[in-house]
């Protein structure tokens, strides 16, 4: 069956970030993936998480920095990087900010982000 998705759900968050979310749990109620599109004012971050899903996150303008195990990683617009499940990440973005879209699997949700608080 083919779905059109009209609109995104906007999804309030602190810290200045916007979360428009096209697929996933709140906007289309798909439980697999979700897919929404960030915009992260400069200077914004986030706390640590170890999810329980898998995250691939394409940036489309300013740069996404990833704090893991191994180090951290700049990614730029134009890159994208994916983290696996159980592996501890922490979100930020450069000084310009950043604009990027996330798609997780199965679809994100505030339990199993599993941040620390």
């Amino acid at each position: 069956m083919v779905r059109r998705i009209e609109n995104a759900t906007r999804i309030p968050v602190p810290g200045g970030k916007i979360i428009d979310e096209y697929v996933g749990r709140v906007n289309s109620g798909d439980t697999g993936i979700s897919i929404a599109h960030m915009k992260a004012p400069a200077g914004w971050d986030e706390p640590a998480q170890t999810p329980e899903f898998t995250e691939y996150t394409l940036v489309l303008s300013g740069t996404v920095v990833v704090e893991h195990a191994e180090g951290t990683t700049e990614v730029h617009a134009g890159q994208a990087i994916a983290c696996e499940p159980g592996e501890k990440v922490r979100y930020s973005c450069g000084p310009e900010g950043a604009e990027y879209v996330a798609v997780c699997v199965p679809a994100f949700s505030p339990e199993t982000a599993r941040r620390d608080e």
